[in-house]
């Protein structure tokens, strides 16, 4: 859309809506909207969330409506006699998008969805200090729940360990966490279950806490029992091919150099075809945002992008490995935001 000049846009992600007005809720099956003009900007809430919208939202007029009531009325309203509005159509519906055209009379409906996460890929100074604080408490609840770790616990303990853990240093949890052990370490995405730490395994923990709507993420590992020739082998490959991808970070270098770096480390290793994914995606508002760091992805870092470095290997049948940090982009190189040490702990 670059170049055209709209009357306005109807913003109908939460996330976009958190971004521009500071105001963040999940309104689950009901409408919620930001109608923007050049003039004025009016936020369309549920009434239930109408007095939160008042204490955080900046800048905008706010209007609930009730249950039983039309909240297309208050659009048709707020965005009546326009020829095109901009919307995100990687998140308005079919059935959405019929109604505003029907209730406002446009004519097209232009997407604005990549100009908003592009506002997002740099994050400013405040933002930043969100992610880090976020980063600060998800190192204090590994550290705890790495130490009340026993032989015998379930995937599921661990979980609600860290959940605790997180919650007790001021933080809600980012995501659902992953705690993975033995044979489900393999498997990146595995959700916690019943299965019970035993003598011989990998296990792993991908957590982050969230902070003013600020999301961080990381993953470190452990092994229950001695580590053997191979369990060190393996964590020591993941741990080089993290620095690698870290110390590649800095402004003008691709997404695609930093993956490489990781890489690289890893098919030197011999375990390339067990690293399967790409290094890292992005990290503010969502847990997954731009940018993404895939293989032979093009985007030119520049300072003020947070992300993930999370390299990893999974053998199928013995276990994987990942090491995942959270990193600012600077002129020169990178900050870590996650301190936690980086070691194979032993349970």
């Amino acid at each position: 859309m670059a170049g055209r000049n709209l009357g306005a846009a109807y913003i109908t992600n939460p996330v976009s809506i958190a971004y521009l007005t500071g105001f963040f809720a999940n309104p689950h099956e009901r409408l919620m909207a930001l109608a923007l003009r050049p003039s004025d900007a009016v936020l369309i809430v549920p009434e239930l969330e109408h007095e939160k919208a008042n204490a955080r939202a900046s800048d905008v007029t706010i209007v609930g409506w009730r249950d039983g009531e039309d909240p297309y009325e208050l659009v048709s309203q707020a965005l009546a006699g326009l020829s095109d509005i901009a919307v995100e159509k990687e998140h308005i519906t079919l059935h959405a998008a019929e109604l505003i055209t029907t209730r406002t009379g446009a004519s097209e409906l232009v997407d604005v969805g990549r100009e908003i996460r592009r506002m997002r890929l740099i994050k400013r100074e405040d933002e930043i200090a969100k992610v880090a604080r976020a980063a600060v408490i998800t190192d204090a609840a590994g550290a705890r729940v790495f130490a009340q770790m026993r032989v015998g616990m379930s995937e599921l303990d661990v979980a609600m360990m860290i959940g605790a853990a997180i919650g007790e240093q001021g933080g809600t949890l980012a995501f659902s966490s992953l705690v993975q052990s033995g044979p489900n370490s393999a498997m990146p995405h595995a959700t916690p279950s019943s299965r019970k730490l035993a003598a011989g395994d990998f296990v792993l923990l991908d957590f982050g806490a969230v902070v003013d709507n600020y999301n961080a993420d990381t993953t470190r590992m452990a092994v229950v029992g001695e580590p053997s020739a191979k369990h060190r082998e393996i964590h020591d490959v993941v741990l080089r091919a993290n620095q690698a991808a870290i110390a590649a970070v800095r402004a003008g270098v691709t997404t695609g150099d930093v993956d490489a770096a990781a890489r690289s480390v890893i098919d030197a290793a011999g375990y390339g075809p067990q690293f399967f994914h790409r290094v890292g995606h992005g990290l503010g508002l969502e847990e997954h945002e731009d940018p993404s760091l895939d293989p032979g992805s093009t985007t030119v870092l520049e300072a003020g992008m947070v992300f993930t470095i999370e390299p990893g290997i999974y053998v199928e049948g013995f276990g994987g490995v990942r090491i995942e940090d959270d990193v600012v982009v600077e002129p020169q190189g990178c900050r870590v935001l996650t301190a936690s040490d980086r070691d194979l702990k032993v349970i």
